[in-house]
C-alpha cells in the first residue's frame, strides 16, 4: 500500500462552516494538525496534510473551507474549496443539526459530477442527534452513507474507517504498469536519455525513473543510453530491442536512428497511456493542424519547476507549435493545480504534460472542463510527435491494447 507522496489516497473534508471539520480531521489522526474554533470560518484556504489512518493506511486529507462562506473574499475561499474536487479520490461531507439544503445539495452534485465516491457524517450529534426522517431523505437523495458521529465524545469513530474503507476507490492502491502491455518476459528495451539542464544534478528525471523500475517490475531488460551514443550502440552490439523510448524532445533523433520496425514511443507518451486521458488525447492532439492565428493555446504543467532557458514546456513546445503552424498563438502556462488565467472555451487546444507526480484521478478530473467544453486535449509528447511528423509511429504501440482489445483509431 505504499506509494509515492502524492500518490497517496486523498480525502477532501466538506462542509458549511463551524459543522466541525477540523473536529473531525484531529479526531481521525489523533493528531491536532487542524486549528479548532467556535468561530465560524476559521479555515480560510484548503489545508493538505500526510496523516496515517487507522486500517486505511497512509492518506492526504485536505480540510476545506466552509460551502457557506460569504462575501468576496468568502466566494474565493469557497472557489479553492471546489478546486479540491480536481484531486481528491474520495469526499465527505459534514453536515449538522439535521440541515441538508442548497449548500449541501450542490456538493452531492459535484461529487457525482466527477464522479468521486462520498459519503456524509452528521457532526455534533451531542447536541443534535440525527432524526430517522432526515436520515431515510438524505440517504435516498444521495444515494450514499450517512452516520451520526460526535467529535467531541469520539463516537462512531470506527464506523467513519469503515465508511472510508468501503468507499475509497482500489484503483488508488493499484500501480498500473507503464510496459505491461507492451512487452513480455525477457523482452529488451532501450532507453534513450538525454542529459540536459533540466535533469537534476546526479539523477535522471522521475519518468525515466518510473519506466527503469517498471521494466524491471515486468522482468525485462532495461538498456539506458545518451542519444549522443545511439547510433554507435546500435552498430556495434547488433542488439535489436524489442522497445524503444526516448525523450520527447529528440524524438527526431531517435526516429532517424532506430530501425522503423523497433517499436519507438516517448517517455511522455508512456504516461500518458498509463494514467492520462489517452481517448481523448488521440481525438484531440490532430486539431493542431487546424490551429489559427490568435488561437489561445493552454500548457498545463503538473508540478512547479526551475525553469530553464530550454524549459520544454514554456519554451521548446511554443517555438515548435508556432513553427510548425505558422501563426500568431497566444500561449498561457499553469503549473501545478493553480486556476486558469481565462475560462476554458476561450482555448484552442490544451497540452497535458505527462503527469508524472499526479495520480490518473487528478489528470482526468483537470482536463474534464476541457473535455466537457469540447476543447481539444493533448499531452507534450503526443504534440511534439504531431509537430515533427512522427506522431502515427509514437503510438502505434498503443492503437491496439492487448489487454483490452480496445482499438484507439
Amino acid at each position: 500500500m505504499a506509494k509515492g507522496k502524492d500518490n497517496k489516497p486523498h480525502i477532501g473534508i466538506f462542509g458549511r462552516r463551524n459543522n466541525g471539520k477540523s473536529s473531525l480531521i484531529n479526531n481521525l489522526s489523533n493528531q491536532d494538525i487542524a486549528i479548532v474554533s467556535n468561530i465560524a470560518g476559521t479555515t480560510t484556504d484548503p489545508v493538505k496534510k500526510s496523516i496515517e489512518i487507522p486500517f486505511v493506511g497512509p492518506v492526504i486529507i485536505i480540510d476545506t473551507a466552509g460551502i457557506d462562506d460569504i462575501g468576496e473574499l468568502g466566494e474565493k475561499r469557497v472557489a479553492k474549496s471546489l478546486d479540491v474536487l480536481k484531486v481528491i479520490d474520495i469526499a465527505i461531507l459534514v453536515i449538522t443539526n439535521n440541515s441538508f439544503e442548497e449548500q449541501e445539495t450542490k456538493m452531492v452534485e459535484y461529487f457525482k459530477d466527477y464522479d468521486i465516491p462520498f459519503f456524509i457524517i452528521h457532526n455534533k450529534a451531542d447536541l443534535t442527534p440525527l432524526t430517522k426522517e432526515k436520515e431515510v431523505y438524505i440517504t435516498n437523495f444521495t444515494d450514499t452513507d450517512i452516520i451520526d458521529f460526535s467529535a467531541l465524545n469520539s463516537t462512531n469513530n470506527e464506523k467513519i474507517i469503515e465508511l472510508i474503507q468501503k468507499h475509497i476507490p482500489q484503483t488508488v492502491y493499484k500501480s498500473n504498469s507503464l510496459v505491461s502491455d507492451l512487452v513480455k518476459y525477457g523482452d529488451i528495451v532501450l532507453l534513450i536519455t538525454p542529459i540536459d539542464i533540466e535533469a537534476p544534478e546526479g539523477r535522471l528525471i522521475l519518468p525515466q525513473v518510473q519506466a527503469i523500475r517498471d521494466i524491471l517490475d515486468n522482468d525485462c531488460v532495461a538498456i539506458v543510453i545518451k542519444e549522443k551514443e545511439l547510433d554507435a550502440f546500435l552498430k556495434n552490439t547488433n542488439i535489436k530491442p524489442d522497445l524503444a523510448v526516448t525523450d520527447s524532445q529528440i524524438f527526431l533523433k531517435a526516429d532517424a536512428s532506430i530501425p522503423k520496425d523497433i517499436p519507438l514511443t516517448s517517455f511522455s507518451i508512456l504516461l500518458a497511456h498509463h494514467k492520462g486521458d489517452f481517448n481523448n488525447y488521440i481525438k484531440g492532439t490532430p486539431q493542431i493542424a487546424k490551429l489559427k492565428d490568435n488561437d489561445k493555446v493552454l500548457i498545463l504543467e503538473s508540478c512547479t519547476h526551475h525553469v530553464s532557458c530550454d524549459d520544454i514546456g514554456r519554451i521548446k513546445i511554443p517555438r515548435w507549435l508556432s513553427n510548425y503552424t505558422g501563426k500568431n498563438l497566444i500561449y498561457d502556462v499553469v503549473s501545478g493545480l493553480n486556476s486558469l488565467p481565462r475560462p476554458i472555451n476561450d482555448y484552442a487546444i490544451v497540452i497535458q504534460c505527462g503527469g508524472c507526480v499526479l495520480t490518473r484521478k487528478q489528470i482526468i478530473n483537470r482536463l474534464k472542463p476541457a473535455v466537457d467544453a469540447g476543447v481539444p486535449v493533448t499531452n507534450y509528447g503526443m504534440a511534439i510527435a504531431y509537430i515533427h511528423g512522427i506522431y502515427n509511429r509514437s503510438i502505434t504501440p498503443f492503437t491496439k491494447n492487448r489487454e483490452n482489445n480496445i482499438d484507439y483509431l
